[in-house]
């Protein structure tokens, strides 16, 4: 998103508060996490939030978050609870926001939200945090049906088998009011259709769960299911004519590239939880061409994945230039430093699941 405006200090803010790194400002929340209320703060001012010590800290305190949720999990936490789920998903909109320079306090204050949910975890406090879904940084409330909806799936028999697609559609619905609130509609567009698409995932997850059946005794030769995580990197230019990045610009053999993944992941996988889509590019070129054309085609890979039956809810993202894996920065001339430049042209897909065991797949 483009860089909104940074929020007015207050009387009570005093200069030193501003130079307060976001790593500085989540310690203060995870040392209140168990207190309904936490104090908000700005994230730190643009000249310091550029610097590589502010940066390295705010990154390592999302590392350190991450790494309490991952040890939830190998704790016995499912990826599919709802809180679980909800901390993850608080955790990641505040990430992608301060990725794209959100100067507001929405990141601090989503990242809080995470760290409120994961501590009464870790603790067994009820009721947990997560519970609520606060408008964080005062974001619009948008789409009062979704809402209703989620409060429905909620309160259904199913609602374990919907918990996940529940709790990320919330927080996207205040992702999107936030972006809404701060530069309209249009910025705020893909986040309802995350919310959307959470929500018509999270219907069907629910018609689906056995939850009014009797529960079978585990059969000990049936294997237990496979969590797995599994990033894919395909070529951009093998899925793309140059420079372009819509469904007619893709190549016969993007295609088919798209067509055998989706092949392999269905047979593969019995579900599939979570699944992103990000594309990069190569450094030529101004930064707002290629944050669009890396979005484009990201998109096009995520509507090509739907058309091939994968119907997870799907994130689609762009990250421009901004993370290369090469550099070349002596190559000449130009063809052969767009030659060079070729691993950084890339769509990355990410995916969390359950894998198909070897009695599922029909091995022997």
């Amino acid at each position: 998103m483009t860089p909104s405006l940074i929020p007015t200090m207050t009387p009570m803010m005093t200069p030193m508060m501003k130079l307060i790194p976001l790593a500085s400002l989540l310690a203060m929340g995870l040392a209140q996490a168990a207190t309904p209320t936490l104090p908000t703060a700005p994230l730190a001012m643009p000249q310091l939030r550029i610097s590589d010590q502010a940066v390295s800290a705010d990154q390592q305190a999302y590392r350190l978050l991450q790494e309490r949720i991952k040890k939830l999990n190998d704790g016995g936490v499912r990826v599919g609870d709802y809180y679980l789920s909800k901390a993850q998903c608080w955790l990641d909109v505040s990430f992608h926001e301060y990725t794209r320079n959100d100067r507001s306090a929405f990141p601090l204050q989503a990242l809080q939200e995470s760290a409120k949910i994961v501590a009464a975890l870790e603790d067994g406090s009820m009721p947990n945090p997560g519970d609520a879904t606060p408008l964080v940084n005062d974001a619009t409330r948008l789409r009062d049906d979704l809402w209703a909806s989620f409060g429905k799936l909620r309160e259904s028999p199913g609602f374990a088998c919907a918990a996940q697609k529940v709790a990320c559609g919330e927080v996207e619905l205040v992702h999107a009011g936030n972006e809404y609130k701060q530069q309209g509609w249009r910025h705020a567009n893909p986040y309802v259709q995350l919310a959307e698409d959470a929500q018509a995932a999270g219907q069907s997850a629910v018609a689906a769960c056995p939850a009014d059946k009797p529960k079978r005794e585990p059969q000990p030769e049936i294997l237990p299911p496979r969590i797995a995580h599994e990033r894919v990197t395909l070529d951009m230019d093998a899925l793309f004519r140059f420079d372009k990045a819509g469904a007619a610009d893709m190549l016969p053999q993007g295609v088919e590239k798209i067509r055998a993944l989706a092949a392999r992941l269905k047979q593969g996988y019995v579900q599939i939880d979570t699944l992103s889509v990000t594309g990069h590019t190569d450094r030529l070129g101004t930064d707002s061409y290629n944050q669009a054309l890396s979005e484009r085609r990201a998109l096009t890979v995520k509507q090509l994945l739907r058309e091939q039956g994968i119907a997870n809810v799907i994130s689609a993202y762009g990250k421009g230039k901004a993370q290369p894996l090469v550099a070349c920065e002596k190559v000449t001339p130009r063809a052969a430093l767009i030659a060079c430049l070729q691993p950084n042209r890339r769509v990355e897909i990410e995916l969390t699941g359950v894998k198909r065991s070897v009695k599922e797949d029909g091995a022997p």
